[in-house]
């Protein structure tokens, strides 16, 4: 991966301490949003490494909790000519779904997926922003391991290696463009 183009990323995401919560920092990726070559160069690295790590995908899953996994996933998706398949709070996606609790780093929350988003054996990639505490990930898990999908990877753009997210993970396969303690 080159160095210049995940430091092109890297300089477009801004720590902001003491948001939402005081003694929180909060890592912005408005900025890389708002710049279209850097997003295009979050996407390409991203599409590198699904690409050299995995021959088969069917879908892309995004954590939808709140926007910024929802922003990267379809463009991602759509590069590797696969479908996205949203997994939302509770109550945002119509039809037969199934549904988890979580505990987030600031509450609760319940996350869910439509019943027939995924079939039996499909390969997925969950991707996300950023991975903090691990409990979005790991409820977004639970959701696709209920349908039966095989998880490949759950793919971050950030990860706060302080906070030990990975580590609920368990055994399912974990990687991140960037890292803070």
């Amino acid at each position: 991966m080159s160095d210049q183009r995940l430091r092109r990323v890297r300089d477009r995401v801004r720590p902001f301490p003491d948001f939402p919560v005081p003694g929180v920092l909060f890592w912005d990726i408005s900025p890389l949003l708002k710049d279209p070559v850097a997003f295009r160069t979050l996407i390409d690295l991203l599409e590198d490494h699904v690409r050299a790590s995995f021959p088969r995908i069917d879908f892309i899953a995004g954590e939808c909790l709140d926007s910024r996994g929802f922003l990267i996933g379809p463009p991602l998706a759509q590069r590797l000519g696969i479908g996205f398949v949203p997994i939302r709070k509770k109550g945002k996606l119509p039809g037969p779904t199934e549904s988890v609790s979580c505990t987030l780093e600031y509450g609760k929350a319940e996350l869910e997926i439509q019943s027939d988003a995924v079939e039996p054996g499909q390969k997925v990639i969950i991707v996300d922003d950023l991975l903090a505490t691990g409990g979005t990930m790991c409820a977004a898990c639970e959701l696709l391991k209920r349908l039966k999908a095989e998880i490949l990877e759950c793919l971050v753009v950030i990860e706060l290696k302080l906070l030990k997210g990975s580590e609920k993970l368990n055994s399912t396969p974990f990687h991140s463009l960037l890292q803070y303690d």
